[in-house]
């Protein structure tokens, strides 16, 4: 679960490399309550429907499902809220110019602990089409034989 540059990996979004090609990738903060961060510790996190929009020069990223934390009662927040992240302007800047584009999107790839804060990764991505899907599972199924047949000869 621990990554080698002492990041603790909370979430992962796999489908996103799936789905798009990632041409940049940023780290943002996260705006939480603290029965959020609590449950954060504990694992209980999913951005696989999670998307990102930038509303008034602010990054939020929506429908990012918080486990609501079991000892919180009522200071519980909603699990699906909007959560701001926190970018520097001329990245945020320059987001909004490239998702102006036809094709670019920002979505969230992982959230993750970096000394005791709470970060997500996103990233600038292009959708992929049909055929590009087919391509990245053909080169993962190559690696996959290859890694197999380099144990067989090893191991025998």
């Amino acid at each position: 679960m621990k990554e080698s540059s002492g990041n603790k990996l909370i979430a992962n979004n796999k489908k996103a490399y799936y789905d798009y090609f990632i041409d940049e990738k940023y780290e943002a903060g996260l705006v939480l309550h603290g029965t959020e961060v609590k449950s954060l510790r504990q694992g209980k996190c999913s951005i696989k429907e999670a998307y990102i929009q930038i509303i008034n020069g602010e990054v939020f990223v929506i429908n990012m499902n918080i486990t609501p934390y079991e000892k919180g009662n009522i200071f519980n927040k909603d699990p699906l809220r909007p959560k701001k992240l926190l970018l520097h302007q001329s990245e945020i800047n320059k987001l909004e110019g490239q998702t102006s584009q036809k094709g670019f999107t920002i979505v969230p790839l992982q959230v993750y602990l970096s000394k005791g804060r709470v970060k997500m990764e996103i990233g600038l991505a292009r959708g992929k089409k049909l055929y590009d899907k087919r391509d990245s599972i053909a080169k993962k199924d190559q690696q996959r034989e290859a890694l197999k047949d380099f144990k067989v000869r090893n191991l025998g």
